[in-house]
């Protein structure tokens, strides 16, 4: 076995992989796909055991023979250094094969020089429950408690951390390869061979390719996109069946929570009061904060949970931002321990009622004083979700009130009249700013973003959505002239989510961008690349200030990037054509 080599990608692998013995790692079986199959494919084929490099851009049935207008054997990637690059792998068999694995070599370059196979991470892919959109195609808001009226099917999307893998006659498995170029890789072509091996079952090997440019991609801590994907920490808890806040619990979160950091996040999602939307996931967020209401009348507030929260965080290496949710829930219903009655209590209030003051006043005044003692307050938002901006304004009222230097955040529609209230904003997908405020708000260091969520048909990240259009937000972000792009959930996984993405109120996928047991996805590895993308035009732009022929033609790329043109290019298209010529620059 070789040695781990001393990249970044060697170490976060390592990781990942120390942080879960064998039996923390939780494994499934495949539901059945019920489409119809094509056997003459099958029939068709000339080989047992066949192989081919595919498109990252294709999502490829498990039952049916790929359709190809030729065998690939060699696959051509472009990368700066620094960059992770992704290569998607065919196998497909008429026979059963036992134990398959993957095989990758150092990646050989110029004057002896390698990228140890150690940077390669090469994963089988695994199938997932999806269904569709709304059946009027206008997004998959709304509740969907029967699935037999959504087509459903299987998707690839699940990158396994397993490194065996059976393959049954007449299936397909791909596998994603994904290479992680080291920031001191000197440029040039770099090549290695890929075998795949099972029980009396040896595949046809591939060649893997990978020009390095001579061009340096920061480490994700230092990207500045704003990149802002809701954490739920009790879907961990539930999904694994630990206590919440055990060591068990914080050890599962420990892989999945370096995956972030390692894609660029910025934010850590923090909740501070009892279901702050309500039961629309399953497994709703209860408080990071203990409120008591002592026998005098008074409060007190015991912040361990939420000090042990952050500081787990922040040793992920996501320390930009502390987001706390929120101070107007969907229900306005307010949860508090009652020392009189001995128990929890409840009450009901109006935003900007005597009663919502006297509940969210002594609280605030005594969190600011707590962040201050922590050092935290300058990086912490008091943080709000689609809320009507006459609810907006009364709470920022309340917030200044309790401390003028407490920072506020929204992911809602735009409203000119709070904007300059509003630090960390992120607005609806089609929305704008208007180009004064944009600027004017970088010039102040607020962060100003864009969602997407059940609403959109495209782009989007459902389980169904084209794989591009994961990339297509963040060259958005940059034609739109974004800080970066916030979605409601990294893993507000569904109740088998290995198996079924899909949920009681929104489309497949919708929850949730990765895993459990420390397992990526197609989409979330596809934003990584579009985050990538974004921060390349960044480091371009700034190097053609001097030069208006190159920023002109950077600015027509970029223009492409409407929302309007995915309804007749496909996002693929765009980010492909977009990024070759980046690269060739």
């Amino acid at each position: 076995m070789k040695k781990c080599g001393l990249t970044l990608w060697c170490v976060v692998l390592s990781c990942i992989l120390c942080a879960q013995s064998p039996e923390m790692i939780p494994d499934f079986e495949e539901l059945k796909d019920n489409k119809p199959v094509d056997t003459l494919r099958w029939e068709l084929c000339k080989r047992s055991l066949n192989s081919s490099w595919g498109s990252v851009d294709v999502r490829y049935s498990k039952t049916e023979a790929p359709v190809l207008e030729k065998r690939t054997e060699k696959a051509q990637l472009t990368g700066w250094k620094g960059e992770r690059v992704n290569a998607l792998a065919l196998l497909w068999t008429t026979k059963d094969c036992k134990n398959v694995q993957v095989s990758v070599g150092d990646l050989r370059g110029p004057h002896g020089k390698v990228i140890p196979a150690s940077a390669v991470r090469a994963s089988f892919l695994r199938y997932v429950m999806t269904d569709e959109l709304n059946k009027d195609k206008r997004g998959t808001c709304g509740h969907r408690p029967d699935h037999s009226v959504f087509d459903s099917s299987l998707v690839a999307d699940i990158l396994d951390v397993k490194v065996r893998q059976d393959i049954k006659a007449r299936n397909t498995r791909p596998v994603w390869f994904n290479i992680w170029i080291p920031a001191d890789a000197e440029s040039g072509l770099y090549k290695a061979k890929v075998s795949f091996r099972g029980e009396k079952c040896v595949f046809p090997a591939l060649e893997l390719e990978v020009k390095v440019v001579n061009r340096v991609l920061p480490a994700p801590r230092d990207w500045a996109f704003w990149l802002d994907l809701w954490q739920n920490p009790y879907a961990v808890a539930r999904y694994h069946q630990v206590p919440l806040w055990s060591e068990a619990h914080w050890e599962y979160m420990r892989p999945m929570m370096r995956q972030l950091a390692d894609a660029g996040q910025k934010c850590i999602t923090a909740s501070i009061m009892h279901q702050p939307w309500g039961g629309q996931t399953e497994d709703p967020f209860e408080s990071m904060v203990m409120r008591v209401k002592r026998l005098d009348g008074s409060w007190t507030y015991d912040y361990t949970v939420f000090d042990r929260w952050v500081e787990f965080m922040m040793s992920m290496g996501i320390d930009r931002e502390i987001n706390c949710y929120s101070m107007i829930p969907w229900k306005l219903s307010f949860r508090y321990y009652d020392q009189a009655s001995d128990g929890m209590k409840f009450i009901q209030a109006k935003v900007g009622s005597a009663e919502y003051r006297a509940f969210w006043l002594p609280f605030l005044v005594d969190f600011a004083r707590h962040l201050k003692d922590k050092g935290w307050f300058g990086k912490t938002t008091i943080a709000m979700d689609e809320r009507p901006m006459d609810q907006m304004q009364k709470a920022i009222s309340l917030i200044r009130e309790a401390d003028p230097g407490f920072k506020v955040a929204l992911a809602g529609n735009y409203h000119e009249q709070i904007e300059a209230d509003i630090e960390d904003y992120s607005i609806a997908s089609g929305q704008v700013y208007p180009p004064e405020v944009l600027a004017g708000r970088r010039a102040k260091g607020m962060k100003s973003t864009f969602y997407t969520c059940c609403s959109e048909s495209y782009p989007n990240m459902f389980t169904f959505s084209p794989p591009a259009e994961a990339a297509w937000h963040a060259w958005y972000a940059a034609a739109a002239d974004f800080d970066g792009y916030l979605r409601w959930a990294y893993n507000s996984w569904v109740k088998e989510p290995l198996r079924d993405s899909r949920f009681r109120a929104f489309g497949g996928g919708d929850c949730f961008q990765v895993y459990p047991g420390g397992r990526s996805s197609v989409r979330m590895e596809r934003l990584i690349e579009g985050i990538q993308d974004f921060e390349k035009v960044r480091i371009l732009r700034e190097e053609f200030k001097e030069n208006p022929v190159r920023l002109k033609q950077l600015d027509e790329i970029l223009a492409e990037f409407r929302l309007e043109k995915l309804a007749e290019i496909p996002a693929a298209d765009m980010v492909n054509k977009a990024r070759k010529k980046i690269n060739e620059w």
